[in-house]
Order: C-alpha cells, then sequence, then structure tokens
C-alpha cells in the first residue's frame, strides 16, 4: 500500500452534519466530521473497534451512557475504546469540526455501529455523507 496524503477540508452545510472520509489503511480510519451548532448524534457504540476525536474548530460536548459530559473545545481530543457507548453535540457558537480516527481490531464483528435499543448497521458510509441538510456547493470549511 503506498503512503496517501489528505487536505482537512469540508463542504459548509444548509444544516445538520456530514462526515469526509480522509484516509483508510487496515484497520486505521481517519475522517472530518462538520456539524453545526446544537446538532449531535444518537448514543452509540463500533463493536470491535477504539475511536479518537480531536476539535479542530468549535465546540463539542461528549455524553456517555449515563449522560455524563465532558466539554472539549479547539485543540482537545477524547479516546473512546471498543464497546463505549457515547454521543455528542456541537456546543459552540460556530459549527463544530472534529477530526475522527478509529482503529478496529482484526476479530472486529461485522456490526458496525450499535445503539442503545440494539438497532444494528451493517454497512460503513463511503464517500462525503450529509445528514439533516445539505452541502453549499462552492463554500467550503478548511483547517487554516
Amino acid at each position: 500500500m503506498q503512503a496517501s496524503t489528505f487536505k482537512l477540508k469540508t463542504n459548509l452545510l444548509t444544516g445538520g452534519r456530514s462526515h469526509t472520509p480522509l484516509a483508510k489503511s487496515g484497520g486505521l480510519t481517519m475522517g472530518l466530521n462538520f456539524y453545526t451548532p446544537g446538532r449531535k448524534n444518537k448514543l452509540h457504540t463500533h463493536p470491535g473497534e477504539d475511536h479518537a476525536f480531536v476539535v479542530i474548530e468549535g465546540q463539542a460536548t461528549f455524553y456517555d451512557k449515563e449522560n455524563q459530559p465532558t466539554v472539549l473545545n479547539k485543540g482537545e481530543g477524547i479516546m473512546l475504546p471498543d464497546g463505549h457507548y457515547y454521543y455528542f453535540e456541537s456546543t459552540g457558537e460556530v459549527a463544530l469540526a472534529i477530526l475522527r480516527s478509529s482503529a478496529a481490531r482484526k476479530d472486529r464483528p461485522a456490526v458496525l455501529r450499535v445503539d442503545v435499543k440494539g438497532d444494528q448497521r451493517m454497512e460503513e458510509e463511503e464517500g462525503f455523507a450529509v445528514a439533516d441538510g445539505e452541502a453549499i456547493q462552492g463554500q467550503y470549511w478548511e483547517m487554516k
């Protein structure tokens, strides 16, 4: 496998959230998540994967299964081990840009994501994905 480079850049959104895949090699993936202020995801876990997040713009508040908050500002990160249930929210006044990395065990189960109700996602998001909004063509957020 060859080395690859990537740039921290993604479309601005009309609302909601997006995920931009950046790199993938073996069990390691890197992505850029972008959340408009107030947007959050659902409580979930990723069986067989460790995750790390680093805030590069805005503010994120991560919550565990007991709804205990951990606030992260620009330049701060969190490591979430395999089996840890979490969700997070864009709690700053500006959009949240957060670098996401995940490392999968070789024996990771086929289930990629499980929410607290037991609902499972079996397929990876391939390519740029937007939820609850639309990409604004020609307008971007990028690391400066």
